[in-house]
């Protein structure tokens, strides 16, 4: 190594050692606990819009569904670029590249930008699954030396503050069954990078956070259908990593990833949401009809009877619940539900009034998870609509912002940091801050109500094939060509024109339903080639490419002596 390098190397790692993680940082999924809560010294503006209290917008080179962290005054996200961006003309997917972006808090100044090739084979873009999220779903994190931003089949890469490269390891590059990818994200355990590569290879894999040098591997089928991203609960003093997988949550050691207890989680096939905590209470929503679970981390073996505190009928979808006090806040199909969590109760049902049309489950899909600032809760739709709530006794609705005027994806979950809230859309990163501007509301943001699907019955479960889960699903009844017809066809003239398309992610997919090139889809082109659309890439993908290919695995990890 030259000196040049060497002294550059260094001085990486002094300002590194001079950033630390502050109370008030945002550096993974979630913010500092994963919880979705900011810290009690945050506060952000209730109102804003294009021109008020919006502080900046900065482009970014491609969409993502990952979200913005803040460490150290710097707001890191992830995107891709050069293929999936259309359906109708992918592009070739070897000229695929993910993207990790540095930008200062304050100005929206880009500070640099680290491409990432494809490392192939990857997923194609096609079907309902990778085009419903892309290549850039994993959150990064951050330690406050290093950010590491995870990207699937293209590995777990490491960089300094400056944008050097430290280091970069593999995790596997299979599919899951129905090639829906994966958006797990990264968490950091004392000297461990922890990967939930549960598409990439069924595993949860460790690395040192320094070296890259992976630590341990954990296999399991298990984590086929799982997307969320594991939560640290201290236990007695020591920490367990926790998770919702497939029908059962898990609790396993850091530092060795073995398995320490496991319990009957709700039975759902798909478990979309993150675990949320209460000290050492944990709180599982999982997919629509799979209902939730209150349980109490700790113990070992199977622990469902002993540590179960209460089971509900209410389910998520995408979006993590939210805790505040005493209560849990559930968004999913346009749906906030309060729940008790003592008890399990619903307490109250709202819907969210003024949401615009995105297109339904095969569209601009509502993953952003809700945060709480103070006793306020902030919620981004997929059409960039932000919810903000009053919490107390009642929760009421007392804004409906926006953050542009244009139509674009918003997949990511909101960050919070020194007084500023930062979100990303397919095209650029936004920030809202309080600069004692007057909000006018405008009424072109504002939209009826779509109640052509009301609220899912507690409890209800697909049948055998019923579910179509996963980040390109929908939940778990019985796919319903005319129920989802009806939900894109907004003025019921009986026939989904193109503008009642737009906005939509399956948009190009779904004019290749216009046979009679009208412009327009009848019901009876909807009904007899839906089938056939949905299928490609979906269920059909069971053992396609690298899922026929993997090796026999146990049903769990490993578990601890």
């Amino acid at each position: 190594m030259s000196p040049f390098i060497r002294c550059s190397a260094m001085l990486s790692i002094v300002v590194g050692l001079l950033t630390p993680v502050f109370g008030e940082d945002w550096p993974r999924f979630r913010g500092p606990s994963g919880n979705g809560q900011a810290p009690e010294s945050e506060s952000v503006p209730t109102n804003w819009s294009p021109s008020a209290n919006l502080a900046w917008k900065t482009e970014l080179p491609g969409p993502g569904a990952s979200s913005p962290i803040v460490v150290g005054g710097r707001v890191f996200v992830t995107c891709y670029s050069g293929y999936g961006l259309s359906q109708e003309k992918p592009g070739n997917i070897e000229d695929l590249v993910r993207h990790l972006v540095c930008v200062d808090l304050k100005s929206g100044k880009k500070l640099w930008q680290q491409d990432v090739p494809a490392s192939l084979p990857e997923d194609p873009y096609a079907g309902i699954g990778v085009t419903a999220h892309g290549y850039a779903s994993h959150t990064p994190v951050s330690d406050g030396q290093h950010v590491i931003a995870f990207f699937g089949k293209g590995g777990v890469h490491a960089f300094d503050f400056n944008g050097n490269q430290r280091w970069q390891a593999e995790v596997g590059k299979e599919s899951d069954p129905a090639k829906w990818g994966s958006s797990s994200s990264p968490v950091v355990h004392e000297n461990l990078v922890i990967v939930t590569a549960s598409a990439e290879s069924q595993a949860i894999v460790a690395f040192d956070k320094e070296t890259g040098e992976e630590v341990w591997r954990q296999e399991a089928k298990g984590l086929d259908g799982m997307w969320g991203t594991p939560a640290l609960v201290q236990v007695d003093g020591h920490a367990e990593l926790v998770m919702c997988v497939a029908k059962e949550l898990w609790g396993l050691d850091p530092k060795t990833g073995k398995l320490l207890w496991y319990a009957d989680a709700t039975g759902a096939q798909n478990a979309y949401s993150s675990v949320v905590l209460d000290g050492e209470r944990v709180f599982a929503f999982t997919g629509r009809g799979g209902g939730s679970i209150a349980l109490d981390a700790g113990g070992r073996g199977d622990v469902s009877k002993s540590k179960t505190v209460w089971t509900g009928r209410d389910s998520a979808s995408f979006a993590s619940p939210v805790r505040h006090d005493s209560k849990l806040y559930v968004i999913a199909r346009g749906i906030l539900t309060v729940v008790d969590a003592a008890t399990g109760d619903k307490l109250e049902q709202l819907r969210l009034r003024g949401a615009l049309q995105t297109g339904g489950r095969f569209g601009s899909l509502d993953y952003p998870s809700p945060v709480v600032v103070g006793d306020r809760l902030f919620y981004l739709n997929g059409s960039g609509q932000m919810y903000v709530f009053q919490l107390g006794d009642k929760t009421t609705q007392v804004a409906l912002n926006r953050f542009t005027a244009d139509k674009e994806i918003f997949w990511g979950s909101p960050a919070v940091s020194d007084g500023r809230l930062v979100v990303r859309s397919a095209k650029y990163l936004y920030c809202v801050t309080d600069q004692g501007q007057q909000v006018e509301q405008d009424q072109t943001f504002l939209a009826a109500t779509d109640a052509s699907e009301e609220p899912a019955e507690s409890g209800q479960r697909g049948g055998p094939g019923g579910s179509r889960g996963g980040p390109g699903g929908g939940g778990g009844r019985r796919f319903d060509p005319m129920s989802m017809f009806r939900g894109m066809d907004r003025d019921q003239d009986g026939k989904i024109s193109a503008s009642e398309l737009e906005g939509n992610r399956m948009a190009d997919r779904l004019k290749t339903l216009d046979k009679d090139g009208d412009d327009a889809i009848s019901q009876d082109e909807f009904t007899s080639g839906i089938g056939a659309l949905f299928s490609s890439g979906g269920r059909s993908g069971y053992g396609r490419g690298g899922a026929d290919k993997r090796p026999e695995r146990p049903q769990r990890p490993e578990s601890a002596q």
